[in-house]
């Protein structure tokens, strides 16, 4: 009975966000949420591509994509996509998810593989608590149309009306292109 006591104590001491969940029930709930975001992004993509190659497919993804990050930050999660090497300036990491990339890259160097490369974490910033999770994007073949070393005359000049400070190009398969980052406030 002390023992049951002694727990229910140190439990209401606990912090209510240990409560509400551990880590490992909040990356299941950021990989869900990911998944669904990734999903939506790429089947936009690919719809795009389908209809008028990688020239519409820019188009497509420079107008969609951050209707499909606005619509899928829900249910308190906030979605989005970064990267060391920037296309839009909309996207840029801030201290916590520059780190994480830069450890993404250093686990790349040692053998693992990008596509299951992941961190999450609960972090404390300005007083509030909240679990910040991010997944790899690794670079598939797809991608290279737009940012690989040889990108078709047509999509550079898009590309360059698009985002005056294109710094996403030069990536080769299995690269890290960026990262999806989630955050949800505790």
């Amino acid at each position: 009975m002390i023992k049951k006591i002694a727990l229910v104590c140190i439990l209401v001491a606990m912090p209510l966000t240990a409560q509400a969940g551990d880590a490992e029930a909040l990356q299941g709930e950021a990989m869900k949420v990911m998944k669904g975001f990734g999903g939506a992004l790429k089947e936009e993509l690919q719809s795009a591509m389908k209809k008028g190659g990688p020239v519409h497919a820019l188009g497509a993804c420079n107008e969609k994509a951050p209707q499909i990050t606005k619509a899928k930050s829900a249910a308190g999660w906030k979605v989005g996509r970064t990267s060391l090497k920037l296309r839009n300036p909309d996207n840029k990491p801030d201290a916590w998810e520059a780190k994480v990339l830069a450890s993404f890259e250093d686990r790349k160097k040692k053998g693992e593989n990008p596509a299951k490369i992941a961190f999450g974490e609960v972090v404390e910033e300005n007083g509030k608590q909240s679990y910040r999770f991010m997944k790899a994007i690794p670079t598939a073949e797809l991608c290279l149309n737009c940012h690989g070393n040889r990108i078709e005359p047509e999509v550079a000049a898009k590309l360059d009306a698009l985002y005056a400070k294109d710094n996403a190009r030069g990536f080769k398969p299995g690269d890290i292109r960026g990262a999806f980052t989630l955050r949800k406030d505790l």
